[in-house]
């Protein structure tokens, strides 16, 4: 299986890490630890030194609620960073819902598009569809970041993030996307309660059986620190990589992560498992 973006053809016959780069004030694990573009590049090269595969740079934190920034401010913190994450020769993913930002980095040569709105906003789509072949994921969130946790899901979570993300991916597909270039993202903590966000994990084989290729992103999430009495984010590593490893048991080919070592390490010892069975 084979994700294509921009510049690379990721090889998802093992999984692969995507290292956060929040260039953000008030992201809600690491928000002002890499917000100058000196500081994210240089994350940027440790995240690679740690084993990432893909770096995932964000200008605007879709933390539960999270006060959006303007197209100029947040463009102002991503293209620095862009620019000079696109020279360190893997792919780089830019999370950002609105076309313009899509666009700008797309120019500056960023190969994924990773959006929480999985291309609703209007103009969106045709971004992603004008261009010859960039990569993109398409993530279900439930409401949106301010509100989204005041009011969760109901019902079977499972049934209908499986078919919002199949009809998203499908009516890109429709504009003329190919499907090799399509990953998709359940999008836990996103309008989910914590039995929500562990029932999609649980089940989640039914969702990687989609017919694209499945993203996690658990990392530092607060579900984790219900179950493992981790109140403060950066308390919950061990957590996140038990989780990373359940998500890429059950059909997840790349995981989302902060700490990037410790899940390496873990995927690891998982692969060596594997190969002696």
């Amino acid at each position: 299986m084979i994700w294509q973006t921009s510049r690379f053809n990721i090889h998802l016959d093992r999984p692969q890490v995507m290292g956060i780069v929040n260039v953000t004030p008030d992201s809600f694990s690491d928000g002002g630890r890499h917000a100058s573009a000196v500081a994210a590049l240089s994350h940027c090269e440790q995240l690679l030194k740690d084993g990432a595969d893909i770096l995932d740079i964000g200008g605007e934190s879709t933390r539960p609620g999270a006060t959006p920034v303007t197209l100029d401010d947040e463009l102002a913190r991503l293209l620095p960073v862009v620019r000079g994450a696109v020279q360190l020769g893997v792919p780089v993913s830019v999370d950002s819902y609105k076309p313009a930002v899509m666009q700008a980095v797309l120019d500056l040569g960023a190969d994924i598009v990773n959006d929480i709105w999985a291309l609703r906003q209007p103009g969106a789509a045709a971004v992603v569809a004008g261009h010859p072949g960039c990569g993109v994921c398409l993530m279900h969130m439930h409401g949106e970041p301010r509100t989204m946790q005041l009011q969760p899901m109901t019902g079977d979570v499972m049934s209908q993030v499986r078919d919002f993300l199949v009809a998203a991916a499908a009516a890109l597909e429709a504009q003329g996307v190919a499907a090799r270039r399509i990953v998709i993202d359940p999008g836990i903590g996103f309008g989910k309660s914590v039995a929500q966000n562990f029932a999609l994990l649980a089940r989640q084989d039914a969702l990687a059986a989609a017919g694209y290729p499945l993203l996690a992103g658990w990392s530092r999430k607060s579900s984790l620190a219900a179950v493992a009495a981790a109140p403060e984010a950066t308390d919950r590593v061990a957590p996140s990589v038990a989780a990373a490893l359940l998500a890429v048991q059950r059909g997840a080919r790349i995981v989302r992560v902060h700490d990037v070592r410790e899940t390496v390490q873990a995927l690891q010892v998982l692969a060596a498992v594997n190969a002696a069975s």
